[in-house]
């Protein structure tokens, strides 16, 4: 009979467990496998998966109580380095919903909302599209292998420890946060200035002809041509999401590397 210490089942949770806390902090925040939308019992067994197939693979924990002050605070780390990464890729769809929110707006749209799955909240019609298609296609260059690779290289380069987080640069969460405002006007761009043309025409023909309802006709052909350069402009999303997700990917992998030594 082998023997089975309190210790030996005590350092098989924290081979355990460790991992599981960054995994679901992750998927709290990741909005490609951690959709709102999917319920929480089929997000924990997705984090449940994940762990039993990555544990294995990683380096040997801190032997620590888990109950400990130390213990404790690797929890909490796992924590705060599964929520950054998460958080990184959700900038990519907050910048396709505010891109989304943008044109809506010009288009006279931000009235007509829905219940947005992916952040779980009133989002415009055109956001929430741009939304599920962004989705969509980032599962079809499988963008979410490119996620599951930088979870699993993140316990490589910051392992499971009590190390100090300042030493990793977190600065990177701040400076990619500029992509939410430069990735949603590059994505609006084309249907504002379409938008802004016909306005112009539409001004210019009422200057012309006083009687001219603008309602009855201004309100139609914004529509009319915010749609069809919104149609037009859909043919170029995928390689500025690709090539977005993979500033991303790099962005996560800002964080979890350790700085060159001087």
């Amino acid at each position: 009979m082998i023997p089975i210490t309190s210790d030996q089942i005590e350092l098989w949770l924290a081979a355990f467990l460790f991992p599981l806390v960054r995994i679901l902090a992750w998927l709290s925040a990741d909005p490609l496998l951690g959709n709102r939308s999917a319920p929480v019992s089929v997000r924990v067994a997705l984090g449940f998966v994940l762990t039993v197939a990555i544990a294995p693979a990683l380096p040997p924990p801190p032997q620590v109580a888990l109950l400990s002050g130390e213990g404790l605070l690797i929890l909490a780390q796992q924590v705060v380095i599964g929520i950054s990464l998460g958080f990184m890729l959700r900038i990519v769809f907050a910048a396709l919903e505010f891109a989304g929110q943008f044109m809506g707006l010009q288009m006279g749209l931000s009235f007509a909302t829905l219940i947005d799955p992916v952040n779980g909240a009133q989002t415009p019609v055109v956001a929430q599209f741009l939304v599920l298609t962004t989705a969509l296609i980032l599962f079809a260059f499988n963008g979410h292998h490119l996620i599951l690779e930088a979870l699993v290289e993140s316990f490589r380069s910051l392992p499971v420890a009590a190390l100090p987080l300042s030493a990793y640069d977190f600065g990177a969460v701040v400076r990619w946060g500029g992509v939410i405002f430069s990735l949603g006007l590059q994505i609006a761009l084309p249907v504002t200035a379409a938008l802004l043309s016909t306005n112009l025409a539409i001004g210019m023909m009422t200057r012309a002809a006083p009687q001219l309802n603008i309602f009855a006709v201004g309100f139609p052909l914004t529509l009319a041509a915010g749609f069809l350069v919104l149609y037009f402009s859909l043919a170029y999303l995928p390689q500025t999401l690709e090539r977005v997700w993979l500033g991303a990917v790099q962005a996560v992998d800002a964080i979890v590397s350790p700085p060159a030594a001087p």
